[in-house]
């Protein structure tokens, strides 16, 4: 049975699979930080600052960022070692299945699906927010009770809105997904250009006296607000999954992680500042904080611009998290631990309409009748547990001989990977016990799914 649990994949097998279809190399590292900066830059800028800043850790929320960013830097490093060495698809998954076997390969894809899945139900959310928002500009109000989250105190019944975006997303999947350097950099300077403009113009009406006090909750605040405000940062990995279309990625892997996060964390601390000093952290619990404030100052048509901004901006989010979760459950059907009707393709698109569907309708759910604060924590607790398994298994990646050499290294090496592990650690313990109890129910599940049919179905088995 442990031989059995435990089953690695053969690296030479994976890499030989995949020879035949090598992708162009033509990234470099400028493409590699817009295209970092287009998948961090959503929902975590245009709405956690604020609610997060008046439940959690007031204008320290700051160090919030800070703290999150570092984790996300080392974790990032450990991604960077593994896409230069193994330019495989499965992305933690796959890492997993050829470092510590089967069930925990399992268990790191079962996490992503929770993270892939919530993270489009929290971002179509906030997309429905800030059109709200943006439709009240042009004096249209759409009914309380179809446009929030289920809470009947608020007269809220189902969000619409999120799981239009939702399907209609799904829709635009099953044609297929071509990703554009070009596209992405238009969408990466118009959601900074928005941004930018918000610092900008609210920077004149902060007040100081509204940073006082700066840390209202304590230290334990600052940690327990890095530990939601981590999902802000949700999409760096994706730089790491693009290894093997980058020229010289031993080189330019970690200017694209590591600028990325950079640029991203210093965009982050400006609007949080801005927000803060604005008004009192208390007043800031609103799902679109950045265009509420810019109302309360008489800026309604900067309001209007930043709506439209979040509205373009996380739509790009919700495809790109879809696709990855679409493209998660393809390789677990593929490699027999979830079923192979996860890995059929259409005839005509050549995509898995399938399971596009199914991912849609299970997500559309949660957008629709889940509150924003529930989902977020629950995404978090799925990405924190993924980056622990990858930086401890740099560790094992490196007493493989049969890995190819001279691919990233992560440096200060095995401190700084042992130090990504801890830190991932001490987030996931700053997560609250409701979220600790629905992703232990969440593991229970996956367990029993794995012991009653992906054991038995895994390809491993031919082997």
């Amino acid at each position: 049975m442990s031989k059995k649990l435990f089953r690695k994949k053969n690296v030479e097998d994976l890499l030989q699979k995949r020879g035949t279809i090598q992708l162009k190399q033509t990234l470099g590292a400028f493409d590699l930080v817009l295209l970092g900066i287009g998948a961090i830059v959503g929902t975590g800028i245009f709405i956690l600052p604020g609610t997060v800043a008046a439940t959690h850790a007031g204008p320290g929320i700051v160090f919030s960022f800070i703290i999150a960013a570092i984790v996300c830097a080392f974790a990032g490093m450990c991604y960077s070692e593994f896409s230069s060495s193994v330019p495989v698809t499965g992305s933690a998954y796959t890492y997993g299945y050829i470092v510590f076997g089967e069930i925990v390969a399992w268990l790191v894809g079962w996490a992503l699906l929770l993270e892939y899945g919530l993270a489009v139900a929290a971002v179509a959310t906030g997309w429905s927010s800030y059109l709200s928002s943006l439709l009240a500009g042009f004096n249209i109000a759409l009914p309380t009770a179809i446009s929030g989250a289920f809470n009947p105190t608020d007269g809220t019944f189902i969000n619409l809105p999120a799981i239009f975006i939702i399907f209609a997303t799904a829709f635009l999947l099953t044609l297929g997904i071509k990703e554009s350097t070009r596209l992405n950099s238009f969408m990466v300077f118009l959601k900074v250009a928005v941004i930018l403009l918000f610092i900008g113009v609210g920077m004149f009406y902060v007040a100081p006296t509204n940073w006082q006090p700066f840390l209202p909750f304590g230290v334990e605040g600052i940690f327990s607000g890095a530990a939601l405000v981590f999902f802000a940062y949700l999409g760096f990995d994706a730089v790491s999954s693009a290894a093997e279309e980058v020229k010289n990625p031993q080189r330019n892997m970690p200017i694209g992680i590591i600028g990325s996060l950079l640029i991203c964390t210093v965009l982050y601390v400006a609007v949080s500042l801005v927000l803060t000093g604005i008004v009192p952290y208390s007043e800031l619990n609103v799902s679109d904080p950045v265009s509420y404030v810019m109302q309360l100052v008489h800026q309604d048509w900067i309001a209007g611009i930043i709506s439209l901004g979040a509205v373009v901006g996380m739509m790009t989010v919700i495809l790109v998290m879809s696709y990855g979760g679409t493209r998660l459950l393809y390789a677990l059907g593929r490699d027999g631990l979830l079923p192979k009707s996860m890995a059929e393709l259409s005839p005509k698109f050549k995509t898995p309409v399938k399971n596009t569907w199914i991912f849609a309708l299970l997500v559309a759910f949660c957008a629709g009748f889940v509150p924003l604060s529930k989902l977020t924590e629950l995404v978090n607790m799925g990405t924190l547990v993924a980056f622990t398994i990858v930086s401890i298994g740099v560790i094992n990646l490196r007493k493989n001989k049969n890995i190819p050499s001279g691919g990233f290294k992560v440096p200060f090496f095995p401190t700084l990977p042992i130090l990504s592990f801890l830190m991932c650690l001490f987030l996931i313990s700053q997560l609250s016990v409701h979220t600790w109890i629905a992703c232990g129910i969440w593991f229970m599940i996956g367990l029993i799914i794995y012991a009653l049919y992906g054991q038995k179905h895994s390809t491993m088995n031919k082997k």
